[in-house]
């Protein structure tokens, strides 16, 4: 069994090695394409964090994965019950710092089971789609709205995570439960003209 002193600096450098990943995936966006100078903000975020669709939606994908992986290695890991928090909850710390970095936005959902907190019930009418949706079967969604392209994908609940969720005698293989993981990119959006109608 691996020591306190051994499993601490672990999980330090562990979390370290994803912020790390995560804000170089997001802190350097490529160079605009020509005649973006006159493009609008459409939400607080600096134009240098602005990326294109599908710039974003590489990201977006890649970003999912490192975030999964980072929570399966957590609870496999680094989870000790008695002084340690739950490992979502401890990611949650990870998506303040990414955001802070970046301007990108991360948070759990719950889909087919009671969230355990009023922070992670879905709130906006994409994250509710998403969550039906998943709910039947689908791995992802996807949209762009409000200057950013956003994304929810599966994340599968293991009976571990059942357990804390549902209670110790549910069959999580039996009847699959499923929370989500959304991830918001702030993205380049095309000018508005001030008079449609007019000719140019």
């Amino acid at each position: 069994m691996k020591s306190k002193w051994f499993v601490k600096p672990a999980m330090t450098l562990a979390t370290a090695g994803v912020l790390y990943v995560a804000a170089r995936l997001c802190a350097e966006p490529p160079d605009p394409t020509p005649g973006t100078s006159s493009i609008k903000t459409v939400a607080k975020v600096e134009e240098k964090n602005r990326v294109s669709v599908e710039v974003a939606r590489d990201r977006a994908k890649l970003m999912h994965s490192v975030y999964e992986a980072t929570l399966d290695v957590m609870h496999h890991r680094y989870f000790l019950r008695e002084r340690s928090v739950v490992p979502a909850r401890a990611m949650e710390d990870v998506f303040s710092e990414i955001k802070r970095q970046s301007d990108v936005d991360a948070r759990w959902i719950s889909v087919n089971l009671k969230a355990m907190s009023i922070d992670h019930e879905p709130t906006s009418e994409f994250e509710k789609k998403a969550a039906r949706e998943i709910a039947e079967g689908k791995s992802e969604l996807e949209a762009v709205e409000e200057g950013y392209y956003r994304r929810a994908g599966v994340i599968p609940l293991t009976s571990g995570c059942v357990a804390c969720h549902a209670g110790l005698f549910r069959d999580a293989a039996r009847t699959p439960k499923y929370a989500a993981l959304v991830i918001s990119v702030p993205v380049l959006t095309p000018p508005t003209p001030s008079n449609p109608d007019k000719p140019e």
